[in-house]
């Protein structure tokens, strides 16, 4: 029987210089094998233009590399790129390239399917199949920054994880991921420029304040009153807001840092006063920034953008109680790109 490859970029630096002492070579070997994997991305051994060709074909007989390929990219009217990133196991996730006048933003997947199930959400009808590994994670981000410097003349300049799977339910992996990002041996971009969005596991929230994470939080949160956000995103029953709350507490006690909230206003839904006073309760203990989000369908009806009155109530009430507020247009919509749309469907 055929002996399984292991995938070499889940080996440390150590123990890729440790492999190379092992097999009579010098551990510096194991540095320059590194670079070549993280820093410069490259798929092949071959690739690997500086290292001997008996060690490359060591390197092959012993190990993989399982990288991403985008299958399939489509270009939205207003610039926005989809791509259909396929993983070696075959499955596939989806990630975007954003642009704007000043800055282009990858939005990247780390589950295949989702762990929840938020009945507004394309993704969330997909049956959540794995995790997504570090390295697939910062192939998405590569891609995208590629496709950056291609069509737009500019690297990427931001990442979310706002794409595929909600991101605390993969949180070891996406941390390592992050670490590789902004690592000097990686691709060294700063924590700032990442978000992180979370539909809201308290557990995990703390654990990030706790190992003080740089980067920044976003919480997709849709409803400050339970009942409601219970029908919209059935997992709060579980994680009910009380418990939100103070996890979120507990960040910015830890952390000082300001909590931006994503929040779709629907018709019928949440579109009223009471609605707009909850959200202000809830996120009146810390710094706040609110995103009001454009709707987008995903086809069943049930859930239908609110009215333009809607939202200048939301945004008078929060300015008013000094919580920074922004109307967000979706982007990519024609090529279901959109926030929520993300379902695989090409």
């Amino acid at each position: 029987m055929q002996q399984t490859k292991k995938d070499i970029r889940a080996l440390t630096k150590e123990q890729l210089r440790d492999f190379f002492v092992n097999n009579g070579d010098k551990a510096f070997r194991g540095n320059q094998v590194y670079e070549w994997l993280w820093q410069k991305s490259v798929h092949s051994f071959e690739g690997m233009t500086n290292i001997s060709k008996e060690t490359r074909e060591m390197l092959e007989n012993n190990f993989v590399i399982n990288h991403i390929q985008v299958d399939q990219m489509q270009r939205s009217a207003d610039g926005t790129i989809k791509n259909a990133v396929r993983l070696h196991d075959d499955l596939i996730v989806e990630s975007v390239l954003i642009p704007t006048a000043s800055r282009t933003t990858a939005c990247v997947s780390s589950q295949v399917g989702c762990s929840l199930d938020c009945k507004f959400c394309a993704t969330a009808r997909l049956k959540r199949m794995r995790n997504l590994n570090p390295d697939e994670i910062y192939d998405q981000v590569v891609a995208i920054d590629n496709e950056s410097r291609l069509y737009f003349n500019r690297p990427l300049s931001n990442i979310v994880f706002m794409g595929m799977g909600e991101p605390l339910m993969n949180y070891n992996n996406v941390l390592k991921a992050i670490d590789k990002i902004t690592s000097k041996e990686g691709l060294a971009m700063s924590p700032k420029r990442i978000t992180v969005s979370t539909s809201g596991v308290p557990k995990m929230i703390k654990k990030m304040a706790d190992e003080k994470v740089r980067f920044n939080l976003a919480v997709s949160l849709h409803s400050a009153i339970d009942e409601v956000r219970t029908s919209i995103m059935p997992f709060n029953e579980h994680f009910p807001l009380k418990d939100l709350r103070e996890a979120l507490e507990y960040w910015y006690a830890k952390t000082k840092n300001r909590i931006t909230y994503e929040y779709v206003v629907w018709q019928g839904i949440n579109d009223g006063q009471k609605d707009v006073d909850a959200l202000v309760r809830f996120c009146g203990f810390a710094p706040s920034k609110v995103n009001l989000i454009e709707y987008n369908p995903i086809d069943d009806g049930q859930f239908q953008q609110a009215s333009d009155q809607a939202i200048r109530m939301y945004q008078r009430t929060l300015e008013a109680n000094n919580i920074t507020v922004t109307v967000r247009r979706s982007r990519g919509k024609d090529i279901d790109a959109a926030c929520g749309q993300l379902a695989n469907k090409t």
